[in-house]
């Protein structure tokens, strides 16, 4: 717990610092990686990110500009952030990463003014966008890590994870949360839930969960349930009826 109390000041002291030396106020900032998830090691890093916005006058110019910070990638800490700017742009084409990050449970830092951008979020997602985003994560993990006689066992939640939040898409039509638990709960099915819960409790008390025997059991789940999202996935409506009106306002009322 001293450890958790320590890092959370040293990332507000970050958080303050790059205020000061980039001219920037942040909106928003949360964990975005396996601490957020629910299943981080305990040597895991903090994957930091923000949302900021800077003077009016920024956006005004004719010169080119940056629209993310990039401030520290090391063992411990990955800090980086988008400008809001960017962020609304990515939220009109309902952009997978930001829902993510506007829902993380773990909050660094926040402020009364990204309430009005979170009023808002999930009126822009669309629900094929969000899947696509999802499967391509779970197959692409699959398929590097997941194949072997001798397989890299913490992958298996980087699968099961994006699949179960296509099961939640497809129940609710919302974003899915961040927490692995809550997903899990749900939708994981009880003949693997045993080993699953198994591979995350060492995973948590470990530094690393390493190499070991796939499992054919957990290995099956995945590809039947790649297949079934594969197919239903096809007939999702491409709902993307959003106006950049509302997005446009928000802008400025954060501008003023």
């Amino acid at each position: 717990m001293k450890q958790v109390n320590h890092m959370f000041t040293t990332i507000q002291e970050k958080l303050a610092e790059i205020e000061k030396k980039e001219n920037i106020r942040i909106l928003h900032c949360v964990e975005s990686g396996s601490r957020a998830w629910g299943f981080p090691s305990p040597d895991s890093d903090y994957d930091v990110r923000f949302f900021y916005i800077r003077p009016k006058e920024f956006y005004l110019r004719l010169d080119p500009t940056r629209d993310v910070i990039e401030w520290q990638l090391d063992d411990t800490l990955d800090i980086n952030g988008w400008d809001i700017q960017k962020a609304l742009r990515l939220l009109y084409k309902s952009n997978p990463t930001l829902f993510e990050w506007s829902s993380s449970p773990i909050i660094y830092q926040t402020t009364e003014q990204w309430k009005t951008v979170s009023d808002i979020i999930n009126g822009f997602f669309v629900q094929k966008s969000g899947m696509y985003h999802y499967l391509s994560m779970a197959k692409s993990n699959y398929r590097e890590y997941l194949k072997g006689e001798t397989v890299r066992l913490k992958k298996y939640f980087y699968v099961l994870r994006p699949l179960l939040a296509c099961e939640w898409i497809l129940d609710k039509q919302t974003p899915p949360p961040m927490q692995f638990l809550e997903l899990a709960e749900q939708y994981l099915g009880d003949e693997i839930k045993p080993k699953v819960q198994n591979l995350m409790k060492i995973k948590m008390q470990t530094s690393e969960l390493g190499e070991g025997q796939r499992i054919d059991s957990i290995n099956l789940y995945i590809e039947e349930n790649i297949s079934k999202i594969e197919e239903v996935i096809q007939n999702l409506p491409d709902n993307h009826h959003q106006s950049w009106d509302t997005l446009n306002q928000v802008f400025l009322s954060l501008l003023d």
